[in-house]
Formats: C-alpha cells, structure tokens, sequence
C-alpha cells in the first residue's frame, strides 16, 4: 500500500475533501502547501496536488517536486493548479469551459485512450465526465487514459520524464465535491484515491 500525502491549501472544498469522513482514511498525511518547503517526505510514496491549489504557491517549489520524483515518487497534479509551471514536460492550452454538455445533443467529446489500463478498474469513464478547463499534450512515451476529442488529454500518466510517476489532470473533483455538487465528481474520488494507494499506475507494455 502506498502512502499517501496530500496537500491542503486551505479552502472550504479542500476542507470536506481531505478532512471529511468519506475520504479522510484515504490520506496517509495532509500537509499545508505553505509547509511543503520545510516537509519531510522520505515516508510519502504519493503526493497528491489538490484541485485549484493557487500556482502561485506551487511554483516556488518546483525543487521540491523535482527530488520527489528523482527519487522515484509519483505526484499526482489535479485540474486548475498549473502543472506546466512547476513540472517537467507538461504542455497545457486553455480552452472554453463547456458548461452546457448536458444538455439534448451536447457532448465532451471525452473518451478512453486505453480503455485496458487498470485505472478504469477503478474508474467507469462515466465517473470521469464533467466539464473541464482544458487539454494537455502527451509527452512522447506517456500514457493517456481520457482525451479530448483529437486535441489532446485531460488525464495522463507520464513514467518517462523523470525516475518517477506523473499523474497529470484537467478533471478537479476536490472543488466540486468539496462543494456539494456534481456527483461525478465524489464518484470519481470513490475509486480515483484507492488506485493511487493499492493500484496499478503504469500498464505493462504490451508484448513484443
């Protein structure tokens, strides 16, 4: 089982999301983002980047998340905190948020990359389906699991840039779970978080 450390950065949705009883057995450890820089995480195997964490606060430790993943970690970067400024390889372009998808005859356009990943053991693409901010482009050997139509993805798993594991996202269930709304979103906590601790995060290559 991996051990899990996730980062609160103070608002009421990252409250009910780390704190609350449906998913605070789930954290090994919740550390303020502002005691990152000072953090211990040689015990932490997965850190995990909550929704909407403000860049501004991440930004300055990009050091901190370089040796994490030197020394083989995985972190996990949630929707709307600006993985492309504090991490290796990541390419991200904004779009309009579809609000309106629900709606008779709209749609994301979201669908599964590979389908036979074992995060969909954890995750029905169902769960996965709400709007979102935006794209991302897959770093050359990374594994998209949901893209976009054909413009890119909007959760990856990318092994390849560094010694360790980066598990990168538009999707942000903290925030809408933390704030009481969209189902979806808790749904996809349900089975996001124990995959992250007991699940398999990279896929056996296929064979020769």
């Amino acid at each position: 089982m991996r051990r899990l450390t996730a980062l609160d950065a103070g608002t009421y949705y990252h409250h009910r999301t780390l704190y609350g009883l449906r998913f605070r057995d789930a954290f090994d450890r919740i550390l303020y983002v502002r005691d990152l820089p000072r953090a211990d995480l040689s015990d932490t195997d997965v850190l995990f980047v909550t929704c909407r964490t403000d860049p501004s606060v991440l930004v300055p430790n990009r050091a901190v998340f370089d040796a994490f993943l030197a020394r083989g970690g995985t972190v996990v970067a949630m929707g709307s905190t600006g993985a492309h400024a504090w991490l290796p390889s990541v390419r991200w372009t904004d779009t309009a948020t579809n609000f309106w998808w629900w709606k008779e005859g709209g749609s994301l356009d979201l669908h599964a990359v590979a389908p036979d990943h074992p995060f969909f053991g954890h995750v029905p693409l169902q769960d996965a389906i709400w709007h979102h901010h935006g794209f991302y482009d897959v770093p050359e050997g990374a594994t998209s699991l949901i893209d976009v139509g054909d413009y890119g993805s909007v959760l990856y798993v990318d092994a390849v840039s560094s010694p360790g594991t980066m598990i990168v996202t538009a999707l942000d269930p903290c925030y809408h779970h933390g704030s009481y709304f969209m189902p979806a979103t808790t749904r996809f906590l349900d089975g996001f978080l124990p995959w992250l601790k007991a699940g398999q995060l990279v896929a056996e290559p296929a064979p020769a």
